[in-house]
């Protein structure tokens, strides 16, 4: 079995890593910004929703008993019972 000849690695540069001049750092953190600021919204438009559907189902339910109360009411006024 042959074994590969080993590579030729090149020499470690001494020079410091480039630095980036342009926006793309700003860019960056912008975009992890706003994706922060949609993660919060959609939280909160969740917790909103579950308050809303909360609140309308007590209602609703409001409604329905005091409709049916009516309702029970008016049967037993009618038929005298």
């Amino acid at each position: 079995m042959a074994r590969p000849e080993p590579g030729v690695r090149p020499e470690p540069s001494t020079e410091p890593p480039p630095v980036d001049p342009s926006e793309a750092i700003h860019s960056a953190y912008r975009f992890h910004r706003a994706k922060r600021r949609a993660r919060i919204e959609r939280h909160r438009r969740k917790r909103q929703a579950g308050l809303r559907f909360y609140v309308i189902l007590v209602v609703l339910v409001f409604v329905t008993v005091i409709l049916g109360l009516t309702i029970w009411n008016e049967i037993q006024r009618l038929f005298g019972l």
